[in-house]
């Protein structure tokens, strides 16, 4: 499987957090599934750092690929095709950095591990 993580079960992997699920932890530690962190998520962690709203131990440039790499996560860009499909989305969800989510999903195949039930609105494939 190719699991895209929102950035919310990135964080909770991130600090060991007891929200992440049974499900979602025992498919992020399948060495069979492939593990993707969008550059959309990255730039969230960066805004909601610099606004104050996400204390890290260090710096988000720093924190980010030292936990992806550590974590065996790949880095997704985001490329034309998802970024217009975004735009092509229904209104079903306000967050700019969801709504990426869920067009890199569609195009590229990957199931969101995620315990947001607005995501699942769009019809992809969601694990929690």
């Amino acid at each position: 499987m190719r699991i895209l993580l929102d950035t919310c079960t990135f964080l909770w992997i991130a600090s060991g957090s007891p929200r992440l699920s049974k499900t979602a932890s025992t498919a992020f530690l399948d060495q069979a599934n492939r593990r993707f962190l969008s550059a959309s998520s990255a730039w969230e962690i960066g805004i909601k750092h610099a606004s104050g709203r996400l204390p890290l131990s260090e710096r988000p440039d720093v924190f980010v690929p030292r936990v992806r790499e550590a974590s065996g996560i790949e880095s997704l860009l985001i490329d034309e095709e998802s970024a217009l499909h975004a735009g092509r989305l229904p209104a079903l969800h306000a967050d700019p950095f969801d709504r990426m989510l869920v067009a890199q999903a569609i195009v590229h195949g990957l199931t969101i591990l995620t315990p947001d039930k607005a995501i699942e609105q769009y019809g992809v494939r969601v694990l929690w």
